[in-house]
């Protein structure tokens, strides 16, 4: 059994930054491959990005490459959510997101047994 805790969300203003960050404890000693995902009012929940722990290889969406990065604390089992020029569409809640082995489909929400309750994020004026 895992938990995951979200935290670092909030309103900003377009061109703006924030960092979300996810502490892992339990059976943390498990996690192999982390992510972000979001879902917006309407929306179906969409990837965002992934680090794979003990690796550092990251993905990312389209949508936010070049804007965001996830980077990890191994020693905390933590994962981080730099967000910087962001944009009114990456308003949603931010979940973060854990699996115990490293899955291909990294991209799907189907390749993750643990969820974070998530963090709301705003992008207004």
């Amino acid at each position: 059994q895992v938990q995951l805790v979200e935290s670092g969300g909030g309103l900003v203003q377009p061109g703006g930054s924030l960092r979300l960050s996810c502490a892992a404890s339990g059976r943390a000693f498990s996690i192999y491959n982390m992510g972000w995902f979001r879902q917006a009012p309407g929306k179906e929940r969409e990837f965002v990005a992934a680090i794979i722990y003990g690796d550092g290889t990251t993905y990312y969406a389209d949508s936010v490459k070049g804007r965001f990065t996830i980077s990890s604390d191994n020693a905390k089992i933590t994962v981080y959510l730099q967000m910087n020029s962001l944009k009114p569409e990456d308003t949603a809640v931010y979940y973060c997101a854990a699996d115990p082995t490293w899955r291909r489909d990294y991209r799907s929400s189907n390749a993750y047994s643990f969820w974070g309750q998530g963090t709301q994020v705003t992008v207004s004026s």
